[in-house]
């Protein structure tokens, strides 16, 4: 295990804020993550599902990493580096190594339903960028899980060191801890946060902290350190808002309460649509019930 773990703590997967016209404001981007950074988030976590990868081009993926980096510095960068091929994942770790970061994140293969083999192969030819690798098990999009056992034996041979878990299944918390110690396992879904805080979590890849950020991080620290009289208050105050990042309408619930908040969230690039009416109301209408609450607070 290296002795910097930058996967631990809170770090944000970041929104990219989009102009009207739908390109990149990297300016926007760049002061966002200075200002996850003052209201006490440990780092971000670019490119990932949420900051939507999948739709930018090659030169805009790699322009988001290095505006990070040159905002709040490599340590705090920790990019997503997902790919449908192994080889181009790895170019994207090389990528992130090159820029200055410190650790990236990578799913499964996910063009197929990929078996054990596949999935070690994968993961092992990442780790050949040198970088150390947190997993990212989303059964639910990838249609690949990766299991305890499975999480176990790529641990083993040394190609990743942490996973952010979006199974939901809470219960594998503890299965993991027992067949893989040193494993980090990082909070991944903004719903079940208290209940991996409790279980052992030793960090949180995290959502609406983009829109919350001081509340967010009160909210883990207190969940990590058992404070469960502050960490159930805010719990239940923010839930209406954290179980949006396990909807498939994540990225457009979590820009629109940024927006709300008075940060750039914007619109989002097709095929992704904009939140119905129904919908954009009930999100409209929890961020201001946090904001009436006080939630919305910055860190001095």
């Amino acid at each position: 295990m290296p002795d910097h773990r930058p996967w631990r703590g809170v770090l944000v997967a970041t929104a990219l804020p989009l102009n009207d016209d739908l390109s990149v404001n990297h300016d926007k981007f760049a002061e966002h993550c200075v200002w996850l950074i003052e209201n006490g988030c440990d780092g971000v976590v670019p490119n990932g599902s949420l900051g939507e990868y999948q739709v930018l081009t090659p030169e805009e993926r790699a322009k988001v990493v290095e505006t990070a980096v040159a905002a709040i510095g490599g340590k705090h960068v920790m990019p997503g580096v997902a790919a449908y091929g192994s080889a181009e994942a790895r170019r994207w770790a090389e990528q992130a190594r090159d820029a200055g970061c410190r650790a990236v994140m990578l799913l499964p293969p996910n063009a197929y339903r990929a078996d054990e083999r596949s999935v070690l192969a994968h993961y092992a030819e990442v780790a050949k960028a040198g970088l150390p690798v947190v997993a990212y098990n989303n059964p639910i999009d990838t249609k690949v899980d990766l299991v305890p056992e499975l999480l176990a034996k790529l641990h083993a041979e040394g190609y990743i060191h942490g996973v952010k878990e979006f199974s939901g299944d809470v219960r594998r918390a503890y299965r993991l801890a027992e067949l893989a110690p040193e494993l980090d396992l990082l909070i991944g879904a903004d719903d079940v946060l208290l209940e991996l805080a409790i279980a052992g979590a030793k960090g949180w890849v995290a959502g609406y902290p983009n829109a919350l950020p001081a509340a967010s991080v009160e909210l883990y620290h207190a969940a990590v350190d058992g404070d469960l009289s502050t960490a159930g208050r805010l719990y239940r105050q923010l839930h209406p808002l954290l179980r949006w990042d396990s909807r498939v309408e994540f990225v457009q619930a979590i820009k629109l309460s940024m927006d709300v908040v008075g940060r750039h969230g914007g619109p989002v690039r097709p095929p992704r649509m904009r939140l119905l009416p129904e919908q954009e109301a009930a999100v409209r209408a929890a961020t201001e019930k946090a904001v009436a609450a006080g939630l919305a607070y910055e860190k001095d």
